[in-house]
C-alpha cells in the first residue's frame, strides 16, 4: 500500500511539474502548493483501480465545499406562484405535458414573437451575400469566401464600392440643393 500510495504522488508530481513547464506562468512554488492543496483536499487519485479521488472514495477524512446558498422561502413561493399563473407546472396523467402545452388557451402567450423579415428580404439578403463572397467558406479556417479568395470578389467589391461612392455624392448633391 505504501508503494502503491507513493507511486501514485511521484505519478501526479511529475505530472504537475510537466504542466507547470507547459504553462510556464507558474513558479515552481506555485505548483508545490497547489499540490500541497490537492492533498490536504484529497483532490488525488487514490491507489487502485476504482479511479476515484481520495476525497470521493473517503469523503469524511476531508472538508466538504461550501454548499451553495438556498433560495428563501418567499422566493420558492414566488416561483410557484409565476409557475400557477404561466401553466409552466406538470400536468396530471402520463402526457408528460405542461399545463400550458396541454391547455393553451387558459393560459397567457409565453413568448411574444417579434416581427421578422419577409422571405424576398431573407433571398435578397442572401443573393447579395454570394455575390459579395461575404459567406463562411468550407472547411476549418472560419474566413468567409471574399477573404479566402480575395481575386475572385474583387470585381464585385469595387463595384459596390463604385456604387456606395456615387450614392454617397447623389445625396450629398440633394442636401446641397
Amino acid at each position: 500500500m505504501n508503494i502503491a500510495r507513493t507511486t501514485v504522488s511521484l505519478v501526479l508530481l511529475a505530472a504537475l511539474g510537466a504542466t507547470a513547464q507547459a504553462q510556464s506562468e507558474k513558479t515552481r512554488d506555485q505548483v508545490k502548493a497547489e499540490l500541497a492543496e490537492a492533498i490536504r483536499t484529497g483532490d488525488v487519485l487514490a491507489s487502485g483501480e476504482s479511479g476515484l479521488k481520495l476525497n470521493e472514495l473517503y469523503p469524511q477524512r476531508y472538508p466538504h465545499a461550501p454548499a451553495a446558498v438556498a433560495t428563501t422561502r418567499a422566493q420558492v413561493k414566488a416561483e410557484l406562484a409565476e409557475a400557477i399563473r404561466t401553466g409552466d407546472m406538470i400536468a396530471s396523467g402520463e402526457s408528460g405535458l405542461k399545463l400550458n402545452e396541454e391547455f393553451p388557451q387558459r393560459y397567457p402567450a409565453a413568448v411574444v414573437v417579434a416581427a421578422g423579415k419577409t422571405r424576398a428580404q431573407v433571398k435578397a439578403e442572401l443573393a447579395e451575400a454570394i455575390r459579395t463572397g461575404d459567406m463562411i467558406a468550407s472547411g476549418e479556417s472560419g474566413l468567409k469566401l471574399n477573404e479566402e479568395f480575395p481575386q475572385r470578389y474583387a470585381k464585385a467589391r469595387g463595384l459596390y464600392a463604385s456604387q456606395a461612392q456615387q450614392s454617397t455624392s447623389a445625396a450629398a448633391s440633394t442636401v446641397a440643393h
